[in-house]
């Protein structure tokens, strides 16, 4: 059985699902976007693969989601859960926080707060659709602590030509914002999230295990 954890925050009731490996080396704690819950596809992924591989996944379900909400609140509410998300689970370290779309951006602010030993960013939201100017590169490059990037090729929050030179980033072939890939592309889904999966699994053995 999963254990699910209640967190108490300012704006309601969060929870983590927590998906425990044996002996682990790291724990991820992993938001979602603002469109989407703790199943989305790429989430969904990591906790079924990494916990095999000596990595806890803990899916930290935002308050307004638990309560049935269909908008996400805003942005300082997010980094606020997450950081009582962390509070409560208390991992020991080294510990990684990360998420997707507005997850990942909450990650990003919060993970050097947080003592964390790297950002998972799952479909960065570089800028709104259609809006390159308004860019949140600062919050990402800001995070303080070693950050992959996993976009999708066609995402149009931000293509992966769009990021900086050196930035860990890891490409899925033609997925969407939500690395979905058509059925005529390069990988099929299972292949892209194998490449989510393997991608992590890479950069997690490289910079985290080991760094307390």
């Amino acid at each position: 059985m999963t254990p699910t954890l209640p967190v108490a925050t300012p704006y309601g009731e969060g929870r983590l699902v927590v998906h425990s490996a044996r002996s682990p080396i790291a724990v991820l704690v992993l938001s979602h976007g603002a469109g989407n819950g703790i199943e989305a596809r790429d989430l969904a992924a990591l906790a079924g693969a990494l916990p095999a591989q000596g990595f806890t996944v803990a899916l930290f379900e935002q308050p307004w989601h638990v309560a049935g909400r269909k908008i996400a609140t805003a942005p300082p509410t997010l980094d606020v859960g997450l950081r009582a998300a962390v509070e409560r689970l208390d991992p020991p370290s080294p510990f990684v926080v990360g998420g997707r779309s507005a997850g990942a951006r909450s990650a990003a602010r919060c993970a050097l707060g947080l003592g964390a030993a790297g950002c998972l960013a799952l479909a960065f939201p570089l800028h709104p659709p259609g809006r390159p100017e308004k860019s949140r590169l600062d919050e990402l490059t800001g995070s303080g602590v070693p950050t992959l990037v996993i976009q999708g090729e066609r995402d149009p929050m931000g293509t992966p030509d769009e990021f900086p030179e050196g930035l860990d980033l890891a490409v899925v072939p033609a997925g969407d914002h939500g690395l979905k890939v058509p059925r005529a592309g390069p990988l099929d889904q299972a292949g892209a999230l194998d490449l989510v999966v393997e991608s992590t699994l890479e950069w997690l053995v490289r910079e985290v295990a080991g760094n307390p």
